[in-house]
């Protein structure tokens, strides 16, 4: 009998890296704001959480309609830049194929993005539901995980989260599921580690040891 019945995958830092392209689509959607220091190193501490999250932090003098503008603005951004300075992990089709079991996702992105995102790269067809956050609390909140377990109709000590941020780590841990954090993703494994992941991988292809051992 295989270890996990269902493994959830986030997207950003840990199938893909996004970085370039989210830091690219926020240098524009801020352009002509108030704001400082904007770097990649900045942004990627912020990849996994709600936008809203950054925007609160990189301009608290705005107003919460303001964020919620310049959320709307990124959106409208982001997939324009047709994902042209994103990278698949090297390993990850490779790990998806021959990972046993059901598999979908958590992620912050909405669904319809992340469906395009999937396909663009070619990694959609290998989960059977591709679940991101529509009209419910994003991470570190586990609606998310909730739905992706719903449609996968597995019960939450079956299945394994993969991620590389604490948003992850923290919605994995309130809805109950094992735990396998990232190491070569956005997130630092010593915050990461706060959270006793049970698994801890430093390249896609060590998660079929995971299954394995």
């Amino acid at each position: 009998m295989p270890r996990f019945e269902a493994y959830l995958f986030d997207v950003d830092g840990t199938l893909l890296d996004s970085a370039p392209d989210i830091y690219e689509a926020l240098r524009e959607t801020l352009r002509g704001h108030p704001v400082d220091g904007l770097d990649q190193a900045v942004v990627k501490r912020y990849i996994g959480f709600h936008l809203m999250d950054f925007f609160r932090q990189i301009l608290p003098g705005y107003s919460e309609e303001q964020h919620w503008q310049l959320v709307q603005r990124y959106r409208e951004i982001y997939p324009a830049r047709g994902h042209r300075l994103t990278r698949v992990y090297p390993g990850v089709p490779e790990m998806l194929a021959a990972l046993p079991g059901r598999k979908a996702t958590a992620t912050t992105k909405s669904t319809a993005t992340l469906r395009a995102v999937l396909e663009q790269f070619g990694l959609l067809r290998y989960f059977d539901h591709p679940q991101g956050t529509d009209g419910f609390p994003a991470k570190p909140a586990p609606d998310v995980i909730y739905a992706a377990l719903d449609a996968l109709r597995v019960r939450p000590e079956d299945c394994l989260l993969i991620g590389d941020s604490t948003a992850d780590m923290e919605a994995g841990r309130r809805a109950g599921v094992q735990l396998c954090a990232v190491r070569y993703g956005y997130g630092d494994p010593a915050e990461l580690a706060r959270f006793a992941p049970e698994f801890w991988i430093s390249e896609p292809r060590e998660l079929l040891s995971v299954v394995d051992n």
